[in-house]
C-alpha cells in the first residue's frame, strides 16, 4: 500500500509543478494556449500509441463493455434527477459529466500496474478507451451544450481528432500493420507529454481555486455518484458476470477513481465553470486517497 500511495503522490507532484508555475509566471503563463495543445495536439497521440502498443484480443474487449454499461445505467438515472437538482446549465452539464468520468489513464493504469503488475494493462488500457469514447462524444457534447447550442455542440464533438485517432489506432491495430520502432519513439514522446501537459493544466486551474468555487451541492451531488453509486452498481453487476476475479477488481478499481483532469480541459475550453470544475477534481482526488486505501481490501475480500 505504501508502494501505491507513492505512485499517486508521484502523479500529483506534477499537479503541484502546474500550481507552482502560474503562481510564479501568473498572467504569462496562458493556460488555454497549453489547453488547446494538448486537446488537440498531444492527446490524439496519446491515444493512438495506447491503442497500438500490442495486439487487441477480443477477450479484453468485454470489461469495456461492462464498464460502458455501468455508466450508461447511472447516466439515465441521473438525466432525470440533474434538472431537479440544477436549473443553471452549467452546472448541470458537469454533474452529468464529471460524476461519470474518471481517471481512468493517467490514474487507473499506474494504478493498475502497482495493484495486479503488467496482467492488468489490456483491461485499463480498454476500459481507458471507452471512458475516452464516452468524453469526448457525450460529454464533448454536455460540456458545450452549457455554452452553446445543439448544432455547435454536435460540430464541436466532430472536431474533437482524439476520436479519429483513437478509430486510425484500431484500424492499424485489426490489419495488424506492425509500426516502426522509430515512429512508435515518437508517439510515445507525444502520449507522455500529454500527460504531463493535462497534469499540469489541473495544477494551473487549481491555483486559481478559491474556496468560494467550491460549489456544496456540486460537490455532495458528484461525490455520492462517483464514490458511491457507481462503484456499488459495478459491485453489483459482476455478481452476474462471468470475468475472472481479477478483471472484475480492475473494473472496479477504475471506477473508483478520482475526477479525471479531462473535465476541467473541456470545462475550460467550452467555458463551462472551469474552476469550479477543477475544485470538485481537487477534492476528489484528495478524498481519493484516504477512501481508497480504506476501502480496497474490502472490495478485494469481496470478489
Amino acid at each position: 500500500m505504501i508502494d501505491l500511495l507513492v505512485s499517486i503522490l508521484g502523479i500529483y507532484f506534477f499537479v503541484a509543478l502546474g500550481a507552482f508555475s502560474k503562481w510564479k509566471f501568473k498572467e504569462d503563463l496562458h493556460d488555454r494556449s497549453l489547453i488547446l495543445v494538448s486537446v488537440y495536439i498531444l492527446q490524439p497521440f496519446l491515444t493512438f500509441w495506447g491503442l497500438t502498443t500490442r495486439p487487441l484480443e477480443a477477450e479484453v474487449f468485454e470489461v469495456s463493455f461492462w464498464y460502458v454499461g455501468i455508466v450508461t445505467v447511472i447516466f439515465l438515472l441521473m438525466l432525470p434527477l440533474a434538472k431537479r437538482l440544477f436549473e443553471d446549465r452549467k452546472k448541470r452539464a458537469i454533474f452529468l459529466v464529471a460524476s461519470l468520468v474518471g481517471n481512468t489513464g493517467n490514474l487507473g493504469i499506474p494504478l493498475g500496474i502497482a495493484i495486479f503488475g503488467e496482467a492488468s494493462v489490456p483491461y485499463t488500457t480498454m476500459i481507458n478507451l471507452a471512458n475516452v469514447f464516452f468524453v469526448n462524444i457525450l460529454g464533448v457534447y454536455i460540456y458545450s451544450s452549457g455554452s452553446f447550442d445543439a448544432k455547435t455542440s454536435v460540430m464541436n464533438v466532430v472536431k474533437m481528432p482524439i476520436l479519429w485517432s483513437a478509430v486510425a489506432a484500431i484500424a492499424v491495430n485489426l490489419v495488424g500493420w506492425q509500426i516502426p520502432e522509430s515512429i512508435e519513439a515518437s508517439l510515445k514522446l507525444g502520449a507522455y507529454a500529454s500527460i504531463v501537459v493535462q497534469l499540469l493544466l489541473f495544477g494551473i486551474y487549481l491555483s486559481e481555486v478559491r474556496p468560494e468555487h467550491i460549489d456544496r451541492s456540486l460537490l455532495g451531488s458528484v461525490g455520492i455518484v462517483k464514490f458511491f453509486l457507481l462503484p456499488l452498481a459495478g459491485w453489483m453487476l459482476m455478481r452476474f458476470s462471468s470475468l475472472d476475479p481479477m478483471v472484475q477488481a480492475v473494473l472496479i478499481m477504475e471506477l473508483l477513481t478520482p475526477l479525471a483532469v479531462a473535465n476541467v480541459n473541456f470545462a475550460a475550453l467550452f467555458h463551462c465553470r472551469p474552476k469550479d470544475t477543477a475544485a470538485l477534481v481537487f477534492v476528489s482526488s484528495l478524498f481519493f486517497l484516504l477512501y481508497f486505501a480504506l476501502l480496497w481490501p474490502w472490495v478485494m475480500r469481496m470478489l
